[in-house]
């Protein structure tokens, strides 16, 4: 890897090529940002307690009982009490982080992989490339991400997968301008010109000069789409266009406990609380990982 690659300007907004000093730094600055580090410790309790959720909850999550329907928070073997068929809040709440993070992490990450092979081709070839490309793409600004998410969800119908399809869609246009962004202002630096001087392929340069810098920032600006994946994909579930009962998820049991606000709101709002939190934490671990990895957007 050439030095001249691996000193991309910061004030750019690029990211320096991989190298174990830059990577060190980031994880110092990223290890000293107090709030970035807490939030990132609560994402990985929540993650672990959705991979290991057969060992830890405490019952079935499919199991109720109408004489139990509706206990209030602190009722003896139900410590979150339970919902309307009266199945064990806690379990449930446990077990719904995995949908919750799947319908949250995959759109995006599929999003991540499109997006920036899009932008990147668009950035580095330009012309009618770049031309056919963004414009198609500014097609799908013209609609709010919500109504585009619906729209597509509703076309293609409920289900998992579809909901998982239509918030692929609803990502893949920002994360390609930012990629083209990036792009454009890469492929115009020095170290880019020096290896088409010397005879390198596209595909060459691309994959050892552009990538390297582009991916950086393209990475830190997903990670704070995985909160709005999150809640789209919850809005969705809600609104009965995603996943369909008796599955647990946190955006379904917000849509099937609505009835309980009157009766019961402490455990209506806990589903709720649970997007919020982790929304919250996936938001500022962004904002210290972007911090960290001096990208500007």
């Amino acid at each position: 890897m050439s030095a001249a690659s691996a000193a991309v300007s910061s004030e750019a907004g690029q990211v320096p090529v991989a190298s174990r000093g830059y990577w060190s730094n980031v994880l110092r600055r990223l290890a000293r940002d107090k709030v970035a580090m807490a939030c990132l410790a609560v994402l990985v309790l929540i993650l672990l307690a959705a991979i290991f959720a057969p060992l830890i909850a405490p019952g079935d999550p499919y199991r109720g009982s109408i004489i139990r329907r509706l206990r209030p928070i602190g009722t003896e073997g139900y410590p979150l009490g339970t919902d309307e068929l009266g199945r064990d809040m806690l379990t449930r709440l446990i077990y719904g982080g995995r949908l919750s993070l799947f319908m949250g992490i995959v759109p995006v990450l599929n999003a991540f992989l499109i997006g920036t092979f899009l932008g990147v081709v668009a950035g580095y070839v330009g012309g009618k490339t770049n031309m056919a490309i963004m414009r198609t793409i500014d097609v799908f600004y013209a609609f709010p991400s919500v109504l585009l998410a619906i729209a597509i969800s509703g076309a293609l119908g409920a289900g998992i997968f579809n909901s998982i399809v239509s918030l692929t869609v609803v990502f893949i246009p920002p994360i390609a301008r930012v990629a083209e962004s990036v792009t454009t202002q890469v492929r115009n630096l020095d170290f880019v010109d020096a290896a088409r001087a010397s005879g390198a392929g596209a595909l060459t340069i691309i994959r050892v000069h552009i990538l390297g810098n582009v991916l950086g920032p393209v990475f830190v600006y997903a990670t704070g789409l995985v909160s709005v994946s999150m809640i789209l994909a919850s809005g969705l579930s809600f609104l009965g266009l995603g996943t369909k009962p008796p599955e647990a998820e946190w955006g379904l049991m917000l849509n099937t406990l609505r009835t309980a606000i009157y009766v019961q709101p402490a455990v209506a709002a806990l589903p709720g609380a649970m997007i919020f939190v982790t929304s919250i934490c996936f938001n500022l671990f962004s904002d210290g990982l972007r911090s960290a990895m001096d990208v500007k957007l």
